[in-house]
């Protein structure tokens, strides 16, 4: 990275010892800044959390693959050239996990904590916060996490608007565009209202009920005591759906009124919609399509929609507590937060998705409080970087946003196709990789 001016007279405060936290307290810490990092534990935990150590990874010691040829290779090999503390961290308590990274989770967060203690320019102090600051305290950043705690939530809720912070139950999958059988798909909306915002995936009767049989008996995950919260009937899981009947779903997201597959003339038995997730069409959500079936059975299951039989998931529905801002309306492209600017926003509470994304998060937060604290402008990473299209995710305009984890659908395809799908990621983590070091050289 270029070198630092150090600011010993400046302040930043941050909310949060989590990833995104502790890789922002760590990055301005050794610039110099003056750092106070708010930590609720012990004092306060939440219903996840057992340990009192900071960086706690709660669900998984899988922090994804590692090879370049992947979503979170690429990330990680982009949080390197940035000057991530948490992965040199994460290298010396890998565990063996094939091409993924993973690692001994309480040795992870023990190290983690221990860095963060021991730096002279971080003061740690624990309790609960259950208010924002004020807009003459210094720059804050906010990075709690999916499980804000209800009092803070509530202060965020009141800051920004009640209906701009979310609690999502379950959430849908994702797949690439370039796996969906067109063949077997066509482009409309009901009654014909709207530019063909939909693909739709039509069942005829035989299918459809093989299709309701297979999901209503399907094997759900189980549920961790915090996500066994009520869950709302416009967010039922699907597989419930199923379960209460075969024309349940008929009736609810299969709904085909409106419709008319163009290879028959006429109106499917049942029909699932796919809606698009960005502006490059190049992700799909699978509508209504909650669940909280486990991934094996998401794959297997879901396989049988018509046109999704080789299609790749970029994102397995998940059915979880999970709060986080509407950021397209909320959030600069800093992170910072567009009525406040003093104050930011980091890590899951963002909507980037998973422990390396949302340590990925805080970092890029990090490097622009500290470009702010110098005065300079805030980084605009490259639209090819999987840091940057994340960013551009999660601040540009978006009906439907929900959270996103690094995915090489959020990635402008490369001029020259590979057919090979490892060599066409190859090419383009290695042009992202190649664009981001040309990007911090010359800033």
């Amino acid at each position: 990275m270029q070198e630092t001016t150090f600011l010993t007279e400046q302040t930043v405060q941050i909310i949060g010892a989590g990833l995104a936290g502790c890789e922002a307290a760590l990055l301005l810490a050794d610039a110099g800044v003056q750092v106070i990092l708010y930590e609720q534990k012990p004092e306060k935990t939440s219903a996840a959390h057992i340990r009192m150590s900071y960086a706690e990874l709660v669900c998984s010691n899988s922090l994804k693959a590692d090879r370049l040829d992947s979503a979170g290779g690429m990330l990680k090999a982009e949080m390197r050239l940035l000057g991530s503390h948490l992965l040199p961290v994460a290298d010396t308590v890998r565990v063996a996990a094939g091409g993924a990274l993973a690692v001994d989770r309480e040795a992870f967060s023990d190290k983690v904590t221990a860095l963060v203690e021991a730096h002279p320019n971080i003061t740690v102090r624990h309790g609960e916060v259950v208010d924002l600051p004020k807009a003459d305290d210094p720059l804050t950043l906010v990075a709690t996490g999916p499980l804000t705690s209800d009092a803070l939530a509530a202060a965020i809720a009141d800051y920004t608007g009640q209906d701009r912070l979310y609690f999502f139950d379950a959430a849908a999958p994702i797949v690439t565009a370039e796996s969906i059988d067109r063949e077997k798909v066509f482009a409309a909306s009901r009654y014909g209202r709207g530019e063909d915002d939909y693909l739709n995936c039509p069942f005829d009767k035989v299918g459809y009920e093989a299709f309701a049989v297979a999901l209503a008996t399907a094997e759900r995950a189980q549920l961790h005591e915090p996500d066994t919260m009520q869950v709302y009937e416009g967010c039922m899981p699907i597989e419930v759906l199923a379960a209460r009947g075969p024309d349940t779903m008929r009736y609810g997201p299969l709904r085909p009124v409106g419709l008319v597959d163009p290879a028959t003339n006429h109106r499917p038995w049942a029909n699932v919609q796919l809606r698009c997730e960005n502006a490059e069409k190049s992700l799909y959500n699978l509508v209504g399509f909650q669940t909280n079936l486990k991934f094996a059975e998401q794959k297997r299951v879901f396989s049988m929609i018509p046109g999704l039989e080789n299609a790749e998931f970029v994102r397995y529905g998940v059915m979880h507590r999970n709060t986080f801002l509407n950021s397209p309306l909320l959030l600069n492209r800093d992170l910072s937060l567009k009525s406040a600017p003093n104050l930011f926003f980091a890590g899951q509470i963002t909507g980037f998705e998973g422990y390396m994304e949302s340590a990925a998060c805080g970092l890029l937060a990090g490097w622009n409080m500290l470009r702010r604290l110098q005065g300079k402008e805030p980084m605009a990473l490259p639209a090819t970087t999987m840091l940057g299209a994340l960013a551009a995710y999660i601040t540009t305009e978006n009906k439907d946003f929900q959270p996103m984890g690094a995915n090489m659908g959020l990635l402008p395809p490369v001029e020259e196709r590979q057919k090979d799908k490892r060599l066409r990621y190859l090419a383009v983590a290695e042009r992202g990789i190649a664009d981001l070091k040309i990007y911090l050289a010359q800033l």
